[in-house]
This record gives structure tokens, C-alpha cells and sequence, in this order.
């Protein structure tokens, strides 16, 4: 997993939004162990503590359990991690319209922009 961080907010929030898109795109599939909280933090290269904080902010979410001295997993609950993803594409989606309203854009020209990437995309995937 690529991990990538900016100064606009905490290490520990970051670490959750990148494990949780992990989780959702299935870079850690559900019911599987992920790795310790150490090995993850030296992947990271963030201080264990900070691995810890943000694993247990994603276990009271729901996203990851633990079991006894087997570790954490990812949930098996494939409507909570469908939720997730959906909640990050909204944020997601918010960001990308908030911008494109400060660029001037109105509505219908967003919409418009998007069936051509959305056109140009499905080209460029058919000719790959």
C-alpha cells in the first residue's frame, strides 16, 4: 500500500481515510488479517502510537475487530464497507463540485464535462 500524507491535516486521519479506501477497494478484503499495528507504522513510517490510535478509531467504526492474540481483521460485513465506500465518494464528490463551483463552473457545464471524461474513459479502457 502506497501511503502519502499532506501538512492540511493529523497523521492519525490520514492513516484511517487510507486504510478505510484500502479496505473498500479490496487492498484488504474483508475477513482478512491485516498486518501489526508495528509492521504497518514501519510501512507507514509513522510512529506506532499513531498506527494504534487510528486502527481503534477504525475498529469503533466497525470497520476492523480484534481477536484475542490473533490480531485485527477486517470486517466480514460487506454493507458496512459498501456504506464506506459510498461515504467516501460522497466527500469525494462534494470536494470535486465545491471546486469546480469556485472555478466559475455551472451546473450543466459540470455535467457536461463529466459525460466527455466519462465518454474519453470508456475509449481509452475499450482500446486498452
Amino acid at each position: 500500500m502506497q501511503w502519502q500524507f499532506s501538512n492540511d491535516a493529523p497523521i492519525y486521519t490520514q492513516l484511517i481515510q487510507q486504510i478505510k479506501v484500502g479496505i473498500v477497494a479490496g487492498v484488504f478484503p474483508p475477513g482478512e488479517r491485516l498486518p501489526s499495528v508495528r509492521d504497518l507504522a514501519t510501512e507507514a513510517g509513522v510512529n506506532p502510537n499513531t498506527m494504534q490510535r487510528a486502527l481503534a478509531e477504525l475498529e469503533r467504526d466497525g470497520l476492523v475487530y480484534s481477536q484475542r492474540t490473533a490480531g485485527r481483521f477486517v470486517t466480514e460485513d460487506k454493507t458496512m464497507i459498501q456504506n464506506a465506500k459510498r461515504s467516501l465518494a460522497e466527500r469525494h464528490i462534494k470536494a470535486f463540485l465545491e471546486a469546480m463551483f469556485r472555478l466559475g463552473f455551472q451546473q450543466e457545464e459540470v455535467l457536461a464535462l463529466l459525460e466527455q471524461e466519462m465518454k474519453e474513459e470508456g475509449n481509452s479502457n475499450a482500446s486498452a
